[in-house]
């Protein structure tokens, strides 16, 4: 189903209202569902939403929305996928700035300026939300507040910029786009890896020379192919080499923009961030904003990942060993 006309600027209206304090059941249909990542979970209904709300007002009381990224389309179909599927969401990335004033998830306060990065995906129905996807790199938080539970990154860790072209707010209704083939063409070639030969995989083709890579906290940022081969591709491919994808519940395009996001999987075989192998077969939530150039070539792509949800999989509690740093270990067995 196409986006319906003024669905975007309807949501950015929503999510900015929210943001400055408005109730949660102003926001959200009683019946919403919003998917977090860890330790959130998925919870349902505006009663269940609302503390998350609250959590962050208390934390952030000047809290103020910063969209790099705001875009909207169909929900194009991954055959993956059986389940309800959104027929059209917007999604976006960007950062909640704010005082951090109160301790958040037992990251302390700074009482200074923080940004929250977020990636999120809503469905919008009948000038409400009605399902929310939702990241909040709460890995990068702890990295502004000088408490870091993890070897250093192998990419750059900092704040992301916004689109190197400055045109990633698009509350416009948009047009016809054909940038999600070219993103899904990539995806195609990443999956031909033959499990020995980075150039098995023929995915050099639908970039830039010099592209941007903006991974979640944990990874960090790179550039170029070889940055992100030795940054990320590596060992994330050491880790995980059965590595695979349950399906998207995201696929949509806007302009020179496209979004996908969903689960990759795969047998945790190798070291990764200071993490031994555990053989288990570990679930990682992720979305992929992408903008492309003129020339239809990937240029830049930011990619929130649920590095601590991860991570729990692996039997490392990143808020737990927090709290330990904190003065508050575990005391019992």
């Amino acid at each position: 189903m196409p986006l319906p006309p003024g669905t975007k600027t309807t949501a950015h209206d929503l999510l900015c209202r929210l943001a400055r304090g408005a109730p949660v059941a102003d926001i959200y249909h009683a019946d919403a569902v919003w998917n977090g990542v860890h330790p959130f979970g998925t919870v349902e209904g505006t009663e269940a939403i609302a503390p998350i709300w609250a959590d962050l007002r208390r934390a952030l009381p000047d809290m103020e929305r910063r969209d790099l990224i705001f875009v909207g389309g169909e929900n194009q179909p991954d055959p993956r996928l059986t389940t309800w599927r959104a027929p059209h969401l917007v999604a976006a990335i960007g950062h909640l700035q704010g005082t951090f004033v109160e301790d958040y998830l037992d990251i302390p306060a700074t009482y200074g300026v923080v940004h929250l990065r977020y990636a999120e995906a809503h469905h919008v129905e009948d000038g409400r939300i009605r399902h929310s996807w939702v990241m909040l790199d709460l890995l990068d938080l702890m990295r502004q507040a000088g408490i870091w539970p993890l070897p250093p990154s192998l990419g750059h860790e900092g704040m992301w910029p916004g689109p190197a072209s400055q045109d990633g707010l698009r509350l416009d209704d948009g047009g016809p786009s054909d940038s999600l083939d070219t993103v899904l063409n990539m995806h195609a070639a990443l999956i031909a890896f033959d499990g020995r030969d980075l150039s098995s995989m023929p995915h050099e083709r639908y970039w830039t020379e010099h592209f941007m890579y903006y991974a979640g906290s944990g990874i960090g940022m790179t550039r170029g192919l070889e940055g992100f081969r030795a940054h990320h591709q590596i060992p994330f491919l050491s880790t995980f080499p059965d590595r695979g994808a349950r399906g998207h519940f995201i696929r949509i395009a806007d302009g020179p923009y496209a979004v996908t996001g969903g689960v990759v999987y795969g047998t945790d075989s190798g070291e990764i961030m200071g993490m031994p192998a555990t053989g288990k077969v570990i679930d990682v939530k992720v979305m992929d904003f992408y903008r492309l150039t003129p020339e239809g070539l990937i240029a830049e792509n930011w990619l929130p990942i649920d590095v601590i949800g991860m991570a729990h999989q692996m039997g490392y509690d990143i808020l737990a060993r927090l709290r330990h740093y904190r003065g508050n270990p575990r005391r019992t067995l």
